[in-house]
């Protein structure tokens, strides 16, 4: 079944679904006190005059919901005829006033129901006035008459304003709580997918830098195990350093993803700490272990890098481990070069080598190739993540100035006033 496009709708657009069982009581109670509020004031109370009128204003009101402004006019119309024919001899307005509250309380869109209610109620009383005189009433009588008519016309259709602007305000507040509890869904989602990628980003960047710095270090130790021993000691402990720090970061990140508010705070604007301990302070012994998988590196740096802020020094310590993991397990370079500038705004972080993007393949057998170099990959898209959620700028490829690779960095330092 398809829904009527001519049924009513309220504020927000949704059919109106009232009560046929409230329609017919209000039509009952319109004839009823139609009936009452005639001999309260004394009008004749006859079969052929105020029964009939009572009748009709309460069966048409049963129409109201679908078309009100038709309601009010017949029912304005019936009250004037049998006022003119004589049938009855007391009420305008009072008759009609369900009607009236639901001209004038009508909430359909585009529907102005209070100024149509307002200006068939005046060009009633303007009749209702005409008509009193007319008839040989003072101008004493009709006043108060046709005043108390205009005063109960205003009360009536104050408190049909009043409902009216009481349902929209509960509707606009409806909303609003809708449109509030939707935001924070969507800020939750964003919250769990930023967090998703950063755990992802240290998952990579922790175990692929252990897996190949590992590999290298038991195949430094298989081929020189029976020329060597010493040799083959010295990168199995070197293996064994590299393990327990990634344990210890990994053990750091589960500490985090069972209690994540340790890691932020309570507006969820600061990323999660999934490796404190892990900065510049750190790179040294970084570049240690990667020197013993045979890599030439030579760091350069310029400026005060000892003072910075702790997601700057750990986005920096990370593009270097993720740079030097691809140059050993990726390029077959010899040589790279690791350089941390510092000034008064920024930090930059480049490193480059001297790989071709094909060579020996971290932890195979002697002679296995790498493919070659990709400028994308999970690697890389966690680094260029990770420096613009800070504000920085990141570019990585063939190195335009000579052959090889070349990561360049640049990330905004905050300037505090001292």
């Amino acid at each position: 079944m398809t829904a009527d496009p001519t049924a009513p709708t309220d504020t927000a657009g949704n059919p109106v679904r009232g009560s046929l069982l409230t329609d017919v009581v209000v039509a009952v109670v319109t004839a009823v006190g139609v009936l009452a509020g005639t001999a309260l004031l004394g009008g004749r109370l006859d079969q052929a005059g105020v029964v009939p009128l009572a009748l009709q204003l309460g069966l048409v009101l049963l129409l109201r919901r679908r078309w009100p402004v038709a309601v009010l006019l017949l029912s304005v119309q019936a009250v004037i005829v049998f006022r003119s024919a004589g049938l009855t001899d007391v009420g305008w307005v009072w008759p009609a006033t369900a009607a009236y509250v639901t001209l004038a309380g009508d909430d359909r869109p585009r529907r102005p129901g209070l100024p149509w209610a307002i200006s068939i109620g005046a060009v009633e009383l303007s009749f209702a006035a005409s008509w009193e005189f007319a008839a040989g009433q003072d101008q004493r009588t009709v006043l108060g008459t046709v005043g108390a008519e205009a005063l109960w016309l205003a009360l009536v259709l104050a408190a049909a304003t009043a409902r009216r602007n009481g349902r929209r305000w509960r509707a606009e507040l409806d909303a609003g709580l809708r449109r509030a509890a939707e935001e924070r869904e969507r800020e939750a989602r964003r919250r769990i997918t930023g967090a998703r990628l950063q755990i992802a980003r240290e998952l990579h960047d922790v175990v692929a830098h252990t897996l190949t710095v590992v590999g290298v270090q038991l195949r430094v130790a298989t081929e020189a195990l029976e020329d060597s021993p010493e040799e083959a000691r010295a990168a199995l402990a070197t293996a064994q350093q590299v393990r327990s720090r990634a344990v210890q970061d990994l053990r750091s990140l589960v500490e985090i993803l069972r209690d994540p508010d340790e890691g932020a705070d309570d507006g969820g604007s600061e990323p999660l700490n999934l490796a404190p301990e892990t900065g510049l302070d750190g790179l040294s012994d970084l570049l240690e272990r990667m020197r013993a998988s045979g890599l030439e590196i030579h760091f350069d740096a310029t400026g005060d890098t000892g003072f910075l802020p702790a997601p700057v020094a750990l986005a920096a310590y990370r593009v270097v481990q993720e740079s030097l993991t691809n140059t050993v397990r990726h390029s077959g370079a010899r040589r790279a070069t690791v350089r941390l500038r510092r000034d008064a705004e920024q930090l930059s972080v480049e490193v480059v080598d001297d790989g071709t993007g094909s060579g020996p393949a971290t932890g195979s057998e002697p002679g296995a190739e790498t493919a070659p170099r990709a400028t994308t990959g999970h690697g890389l898209t966690g680094m260029r993540e990770r420096i613009s959620a800070l504000g920085g700028s990141f570019s990585a490829g063939p190195d335009g100035e000579q052959a090889g690779y070349a990561v360049r960095v640049t990330l905004p330092v905050p300037v505090f006033p001292s």
